[in-house]
């Protein structure tokens, strides 16, 4: 059983009685019964993580766990979470308001309780956020009209009938609509909050939880839910597999079909017609889909120069490289860098050493 309260600061007394310290934030995590247990808690590690990353005497979050009505209640694994808020317990502002997704939320939405009391308290909150199917009761809330939206891939259909007046974004990890903040599904939820973090506290705060966290990378909001190249992994067989991975990580090798067959122990032709049988699409659409993905990253993580970007990510030219991201992201390369990256130090240029 995992109680609401514990050494990363979560609370379970009531905020009314005690009220928060200077500069203190109060992050209000709703569940219910069939909650997605990940949904609750990858958040709340994030914002306890931020916490333990300064003065404890001066912790920026108050993290409260609430329910519908409060107690013990079993997440959709059969988790049970112990000594949560009723939501009508809680008074005063809130600064962040999150509310999980799970296999329960529509019939949290039909019982109509959690759905009321977020209409009610809006005024009240700073930030509306939901994880994966949460973002069904912000509709429900009335919250969604007019704004974009995220959830769960799977669910986009429906949410998109349920609040026709929304526009979801179907592959979005996180959307920033303020005051609306809702994320995809599951760990979506970490970089959500990340970003959450890093707007209140700064860029080197989320960093280093994110470090915290041993998470390999902090994904900016609008990026796709899916991995084209690493989605084509899963049908092939063991061989192309591997293949396919090392590919991955050598995006700056001569990956043309000659030297690909050759390391795959085939002929050209047929080695060709057996990646294509395997993966959907030929060798170099894949290629370039994995040139492409590796580009992506250095656009977002570093202040290299197009032409290092592309040199290091296995493109020819800069024109290459601009061709490719019109042909299949429909933006250039420099616009790409203006919606995802952050500011950062600029770095060495890269020089590519294909292996």
């Amino acid at each position: 059983m995992v109680r609401g309260v514990g050494s990363h600061d979560i609370q379970t007394a009531d905020p009314a009685m005690t009220a928060p310290r200077a500069r203190e934030r109060l992050v209000v995590l709703v569940g219910y019964p069939g909650v997605q247990t990940l949904d609750l808690v990858g958040p709340a590690e994030v914002f306890a993580a931020a916490n333990l990353r300064r003065d404890a005497a001066q912790t920026p979050y108050r993290i409260v766990v609430a329910s519908p009505r409060g107690g013990t209640i079993a997440a959709g694994s059969g988790l049970r979470i112990a000594d949560t808020l009723p939501l009508a317990s809680l008074r005063g502002p809130i600064d962040t308001l999150v509310v999980a997704g799970g296999p329960a939320v529509q019939q949290i939405v039909a019982q109509g309780d959690v759905p009321a009391w977020v209409r009610r308290r809006r005024h009240a909150v700073r930030r509306l956020c939901s994880v994966c199917t949460g973002a069904f009761v912000l509709g429900a809330a009335g919250m969604l009209d007019g704004r974009r939206v995220a959830t769960h891939w799977s669910a986009c259909d429906a949410l998109a009938r349920a609040v026709p007046g929304a526009s979801v974004e179907r592959d979005a990890i996180f959307v920033v609509d303020p005051p609306v903040y809702s994320s995809a599904g599951v760990t979506a939820a970490i970089d959500l909050c990340l970003a959450l973090v890093e707007e209140d506290l700064g860029r080197r705060t989320a960093l280093a939880v994110a470090r915290e966290l041993v998470l390999y990378l902090r994904r900016p909001g609008g990026q796709s839910q899916f991995s084209e190249s690493l989605a084509a992994q899963e049908a092939a067989s063991d061989g192309i597999r591997d293949l396919l991975a090392w590919m991955h990580e050598h995006p700056a090798s001569d990956l043309r079909v000659e030297r690909l067959a050759k390391r795959a122990g085939m002929s050209p032709r047929h080695f060709a017609r057996v990646f294509r049988n395997e993966t959907g699409v030929t060798p170099g659409v894949f290629v370039e889909a994995v040139r492409v993905e590796r580009a992506k990253l250095y656009l977002e993580e570093t202040d290299w120069s197009l032409a290092g970007v592309a040199t290091r990510a296995g493109f020819g030219s800069e024109d290459s490289l601009w061709r490719s991201f019109r042909r299949r992201l429909g933006i250039a390369p420099r616009d790409y860098r203006k919606r995802f990256s952050r500011p950062r130090a600029t770095k060495a240029q890269p020089s590519a050493k294909p292996s």
